[in-house]
This record gives structure tokens, C-alpha cells and sequence, in this order.
């Protein structure tokens, strides 16, 4: 799947931000556990382990199936179409959030005690 054009991804779609655009915004608690980044749009939500799960209602609200992982280290396409992950293009950078941005994140946002509080 890298090495061709994949209809419903952009590599030249740049990220929303360093952080979940809809808990930045104020939808939710306004914390995540893991970043997922929309490879048609660039949107960053949060994943479905975070209590908001924005990623995927990004992707119930658009129709734009195919996600990447936000997190530093991770190379992955998900398809929330066929539920299968995929090898995709380098997508326009940064391919990440900022490294010294914590996990959860964002820091001074995430409650003491998260771990209760993941899906």
C-alpha cells in the first residue's frame, strides 16, 4: 500500500496542531491518552482509549477513513473502514507531537488519576 497513491489520504495535508483540536478546544475533559492524526485532512484527535475519542468521531462525522498514530516512533495507516492497519506515504511533517509533550497529555490537563478514566 506505500508505494502507491491511496484515494482518501493526503501526504500533503499538514497537521491540525500539536494536540487533539477537539480537547484543545474544549470538547471533553480536554486531555488524551494517544494522538491519532487523519491522513486525508491532517485533523489530530484523540484516540479511542482517551475519554472523548475524538479520532473516531472525526472519522463517523467526515467519512475519512484512514488514520495514522501522532505518537513519536509510530508508523501505522489504520483503515476504520476495513479495521485493518496498513503501510502508508510519508505524510507532510511534523509526523509526530512535540517530544516533550507528555503521554497522556497535554501536561497540567490530565487528572491524577487517567488510568481510571481510559475507555
Amino acid at each position: 500500500m506505500a508505494d502507491q497513491e491511496i484515494p482518501g489520504i493526503d501526504p500533503q495535508a499538514a497537521p491540525s496542531g500539536p494536540g487533539c483540536a477537539d480537547c484543545l478546544a474544549g470538547d471533553g475533559p480536554g486531555w488524551w491518552f494517544h494522538l491519532r492524526r487523519c491522513a486525508a485532512c491532517g485533523r489530530i484527535g484523540c484516540c479511542d482509549s482517551s475519554p472523548s475519542q475524538h479520532a473516531t468521531t472525526h472519522y463517523r462525522k467526515t467519512g475519512h477513513p484512514y488514520i495514522t498514530s501522532y505518537e513519536p516512533g509510530e508508523e501505522w495507516f489504520y483503515d476504520n473502514e476495513t479495521e485493518q492497519f496498513y503501510e502508508g506515504p510519508r505524510l507532510a511533517p511534523p509526523s509526530a507531537h512535540p517530544a516533550d509533550q507528555p503521554v497522556p497529555g497535554p501536561a497540567g490537563a490530565v487528572p491524577q488519576d487517567w488510568q481510571q478514566r481510559l475507555n
